[in-house]
C-alpha cells in the first residue's frame, strides 16, 4: 500500500511539473508575440512619420514647425477624412473582426491578423513622432515597459484571485472610453488630465487581471489536450496584453512626453 502511495505521489509530481513546464511555454509564446507585435508598431509608426514629412513646402504648405511640412501622405492621414478610417480601423477590428478570427480561423490565421492588427496601430500612433520628442517617447515606452513587467509579474505570482475585479474594470472601460469620446469635442484640457490619471490607473489594474486570468485560462484548459485552441488562447493573451501596454504607454505619454 505504501509502494502504491509512492508511486501515485510521484505520478502527481511528474503531471505537475509537465503543467507548470507547459504553462511557461503558454506564457513565453503570450508574451513573445506579443513583443513581436509591439516591434511591428514601432517600426510601422516610425516609418509613417518618416513618410508624413518633407522638407518641401510646395508639398501640401502644411508647415509643422521651421523647415518640415506635411508631405502627401501625411495631409491624407493627419487631416482628410482619412484619419477617422485609421483612427477607428483598429477599434472596428477589436469589436467586429477579431472575434470571427478566432472562431473561425487557424491560429496561423490569427497571429498573422494580430500582426496586422499591431501594423494599424503603429500607423495610427505615428502622430506622436510629429508631437514629442524622440527622447520623451522613448523614455515614456522604459518607463511603460518596466510598469508592465511588474504588474504582470504580480498577476502571474499573486494568490490573491482577482477575477471580482473584472466588471469594475469592464465598467470602468466603458466609462473610459465615452469619455474619451466626448472629449473630442469639448477639448478640455482638465478632462484629457482626468482621462489620463483613470486611464494608467485602468489599465495598469487591466494587465494584472489579464496576466492571471490568462495563466487559469490555461490551467483550466490543459486537461482537454486542443492543441490548436490553446494556440489560439495564447495569441488571444498576446493581444490582451498588448492592447494593456498600448494603452497605458499612450496614457502616460500625456505626463512625460515633451512636445517638439
Amino acid at each position: 500500500m505504501a509502494e502504491y502511495q509512492t508511486i501515485r505521489g510521484a505520478a502527481a509530481g511528474v503531471r505537475t511539473a509537465e503543467i507548470d513546464a507547459g504553462l511557461r511555454a503558454h506564457m513565453n509564446k503570450v508574451y513573445g508575440t506579443m513583443s513581436v507585435g509591439m516591434i511591428i508598431t514601432a517600426l510601422a509608426s516610425w516609418a509613417i512619420a518618416g513618410l508624413a514629412v518633407t522638407s518641401d513646402p510646395s508639398a501640401t504648405g502644411i508647415m509643422l514647425r521651421e523647415g518640415e511640412f506635411l508631405s502627401g501622405l501625411g495631409a491624407a492621414i493627419y487631416t482628410s477624412p482619412l484619419r477617422w478610417v485609421v483612427m477607428l480601423a483598429p477599434l472596428a477590428f477589436i469589436f467586429f473582426g477579431w472575434g470571427a478570427v478566432l472562431s473561425r480561423a487557424s491560429a496561423g490565421v490569427a497571429q498573422v491578423a494580430f500582426y496586422g492588427f499591431a501594423a494599424l496601430i503603429g500607423i495610427s500612433l505615428s502622430s506622436i513622432f510629429l508631437i514629442y520628442t524622440d527622447f520623451s517617447i522613448v523614455q515614456t515606452f522604459l518607463v511603460t515597459a518596466i510598469a508592465f513587467a511588474g504588474l504582470s509579474l504580480y498577476g502571474y505570482t499573486t494568490k490573491r484571485d482577482m477575477s471580482g475585479m473584472r466588471t469594475f474594470l469592464v465598467m470602468g472601460l466603458i466609462g473610459l472610453i465615452i469619455a474619451m469620446v466626448v472629449n473630442i469635442f469639448l477639448a478640455s484640457s482638465a478632462m484629457a488630465f482626468a482621462i489620463s490619471v483613470i486611464g494608467v490607473l485602468l489599465f495598469a489594474g487591466l494587465t494584472a487581471y489579464d496576466t492571471q486570468h490568462i495563466k487559469n485560462e490555461y490551467l483550466q484548459h490543459v486537461h482537454m489536450g486542443d492543441a490548436d485552441w490553446l494556440d489560439k488562447s495564447a495569441i488571444h493573451g498576446s493581444l490582451m496584453l498588448y492592447l494593456d501596454f498600448i494603452n497605458m504607454f499612450q496614457f502616460l505619454l500625456y505626463f512625460m512626453g515633451n512636445q517638439e
